[in-house]
């Protein structure tokens, strides 16, 4: 199988699950629940619990019954994307393609959608898991709160919102590339280590797997930010599903902004290398992992 057949045909797996799991739209409140499928269910390409699902196939697990936990990983991304879009933070109408969830529901619905998805996924997450002895589990619950938490995601939201405002302002390039990576090793970075590191956890990864997948993660993790930043200055809004050029107009800090998008490449080449020589050292019987991380550092929609 090659990997757009293989992306494809796990990307299908993670939309049945979505919308096996999720509450159906009729459910009371309609409104929220209708609003919920909206956001999860319109488009996406699942990146995230796909690189989980190659985790845990390439340390022997069969996935079947991880795919709730996994699954859960799409609805904390779609929260966080609902939220970003919201006229507060990047104040944008589209996602994925489509008018963002809150041009079509509301600013409050907006809000509550988040709340709603971040919620279902610690639900997602807390289901017994056939396999799995319970202190994985927890572990693994563990590991995902803190990689989004006001020191992990959010404080990375927080510190681009901060730099956004302030960065004009200083000439010190050492200390806004520490800030910018900062920013992008929490704020995108860590969401996508722990989605690596999930899937090796709930499927029973050695000690040693685990670190190379974590060190896979967090390299990966990093490009995929990187790579973002010069997508959103090279394509078009069609292309991309969301408005392009954002980045620039709202003055944010970015890879080509502070260093120029050569060198910008040079980094995600580096992190490429790096995601690489580790997933090489996880020695299961499948091993996608390669694959998708040259899919992420070379990808050009």
């Amino acid at each position: 199988m090659n990997l757009s057949q293989y992306l494809n045909e796990k990307r299908a797996l993670v939309d049945r699950t979505l919308d096996a799991h999720l509450p159906p739209a009729d459910t009371h409140p309609p409104l929220i629940h209708e609003a919920m499928r909206y956001a999860v269910l319109g488009g996406g390409k699942r990146i995230r619990p796909i690189v989980s699902i190659a985790a845990a196939e390439a340390c022997g697990a069969d996935v079947e019954p991880l795919l709730v936990p996994i699954g859960a990983l799409e609805l904390i991304h779609t929260y966080s994307l609902v939220h970003d879009d919201l006229p507060p933070l990047d104040n944008d109408d589209y996602r994925r393609g489509r008018k963002t969830t809150h041009i079509i529901y509301g600013e409050a619905m907006g809000i509550l959608v988040g709340d709603a998805l971040l919620t279902e996924a610690f639900s997602w997450l807390a289901r017994p898991i056939a396999g799995v002895e319970l202190s994985r589990q927890m572990r693994a619950i563990a590991e995902v709160a803190t990689a989004i938490d006001s020191r992990g995601m959010i404080g990375g939201q927080v510190a681009d919102i901060v730099a956004e405002r302030s960065h004009h302002n200083s000439d010190d390039r050492e200390a806004l590339l520490r800030e910018l990576q900062f920013i992008h090793r929490n704020k995108t970075g860590k969401l996508f280590a722990v989605s690596v590191v999930l899937g090796g956890l709930l499927g029973n990864a050695s000690d040693q797997q685990l670190g190379a997948l974590r060190r896979y993660g967090d390299a990966l993790g990093l490009a995929f930010q990187i790579v973002d930043d010069l997508l959103d200055i090279e394509e078009s809004s069609a292309i991309l599903g969301k408005t392009a050029g954002k980045d620039v107009a709202q003055g944010k800090l970015t890879w080509p902004a502070l260093l120029g998008a050569d060198a910008a490449r040079a980094e995600v080449d580096r992190l490429l290398r790096e995601a690489l020589e580790n997933a090489d050292m996880i020695a299961g019987p499948v091993n996608s992992l390669g694959a998708i991380a040259r899919y992420i550092c070379e990808r050009r929609f």
